[in-house]
């Protein structure tokens, strides 16, 4: 391999890399953001009686536990990206 097309496939595999701490990174900001929503909808479902939990507070509640699910879906969407980039970078790395 001549050395220019060394040079791009070091520079690729660095992006690679880049890219994958960033994913790494949001992945966990998403984790803990789901993780949070979960602490938090916990207090309020123990902390409001039933007899409150009705109408928008109930709604609210529910809302609540559908976007906690749709960023701990996120997050396990951007883990298996994190792997399949992590596959990919191995593989291209020059050796």
């Amino acid at each position: 391999m001549s050395q220019n097309k060394q040079d791009k496939a070091a520079e690729a595999v660095e992006a690679l890399e880049r890219t994958l701490d960033q994913a790494k990174a949001v992945a966990a900001e998403i984790r803990q953001a789901a993780d949070n929503l979960a602490v938090v909808n916990t207090v309020l479902e123990e902390a409001l009686p039933a007899t409150t939990q009705v109408g928008e507070v109930a709604q609210a509640l529910d809302q609540s536990g559908q976007v906690e699910d749709q960023i701990s879906r996120s997050a396990e969407v951007l883990e298996a990206l994190e792997a399949a980039q992590a596959e990919v970078t191995k593989q291209v790395a020059p050796r």
